[in-house]
């Protein structure tokens, strides 16, 4: 079988840092099975993983792309309450953009018939990490204004969508009126471009000096400190990434001046910590998506020969929304 392999760690805007080769066909464990590779999706987190600056460190080679859709191909000698076919999702860290990959049996949520697999492969890590941010850790509230930075990329637009299925006044933030055109697009109330306007006053004006109630920072780096003086009186700063490449130094006064909150937003540890929170927000995500209340934005769709170029263009800030592999 096909696979994209990192084979090793490098510049993720070089295109031929992935290459494409024939391996041998995975086998199950007893509490695994093999996934028949619909689509796979990839994340920022990919760019990081192939740099060696994830979390989680595969070993070499390995496959990008953490979020696959598609059906089961052979079951391990103990899994139970599935079978050969059943379409599922699942996020299996690594290795998902090749022909075929294995996954836990834990892991796997049941996919509806009327989701294609690739928005059922696009929903766990942008919507799974929006849902846990906008509803477990800051509990945002109907009538409640959110600020978004980074809010075309797809944990953003994730967290726009569900900032509006909440009922949540949002205020998208991104670097171009590209991608502020996309956040328009899917529901945006008001937007800010960072890279033009000062974040600190525009979100003040736009809330009639009161201040934003729930901030989902994707982006960190400069943009962090201007956002956090716009918070509102026991607002709620959601810390979700970095992709500006710098983690920001916040003065802790703020925090107090404020009365407000800084939170972290860890999806993957959420959902191996407490996995039936985390499979009643999948299934809730799923229903949206199959009553078409929830339309997650592909950006765009890449052969498995073209993962690389997906790859480059994540890690070179151009896509808007989720970027997906059809092997």
């Amino acid at each position: 079988m096909k696979a994209a392999l990192c084979k090793a760690f490098g510049d993720p805007t070089d295109p031929n840092i992935i290459v494409i080769e024939d391996i041998a066909e995975p086998e199950p464990g007893p509490h695994q099975v093999v996934l028949k590779v619909g689509a796979a999706a990839l994340n920022f987190l990919d760019t990081l993983t192939v740099q060696d600056k994830y979390q989680i460190k595969p070993g070499l080679p390995f496959s990008p792309a953490t979020e696959v859709a598609g059906r089961i191909d052979k079951l391990g000698s103990k899994v139970i309450g599935h079978a050969e076919g059943d379409r599922v999702l699942a996020n299996i860290n690594f290795n998902g953009a090749r022909e075929k990959t294995l996954a836990e049996a834990a892991q796997l949520i049941p996919v509806p018939d009327d989701v294609p697999d690739e928005i059922a492969a696009s929903v766990s890590v942008t919507y799974g990490t929006a849902f846990h941010g906008l509803k477990d850790r800051a509990d945002l509230q109907k009538g409640e204004t959110l600020f978004i930075s980074g809010a075309s990329g797809g944990a953003g637009l994730a967290a726009l969508q569900l900032g509006k299925l909440i009922g949540a006044r949002v205020i998208a933030g991104a670097s171009s009126a590209k991608k502020l055109a996309v956040c328009k697009d899917h529901g945006a109330d008001d937007l800010v471009n960072y890279s033009e306007e000062d974040l600190k006053d525009r979100l003040k004006a736009l809330t009639d000096g009161n201040g934003v109630d729930v901030i989902f920072d994707c982006i960190g780096g400069n943009y962090a400190e201007p956002a956090l003086r716009a918070m509102a009186w026991q607002g709620r700063f959601l810390v979700v990434g970095f992709a500006a490449g710098e983690i920001p130094r916040i003065p802790l006064n703020l925090l107090l001046l404020k009365g407000c909150s800084m939170i972290g937003v860890f999806w993957g540890v959420f959902r191996s910590r407490e996995p039936e929170r985390h499979r009643a927000g999948m299934e809730q995500i799923l229903e949206w998506c199959s009553s078409g209340a929830l339309k997650p934005h592909i950006g765009a769709e890449f052969p498995l020969e073209e993962t690389g170029k997906a790859l480059a263009l994540i890690a070179s800030r151009q896509s808007t929304g989720k970027i997906v592999i059809k092997p």
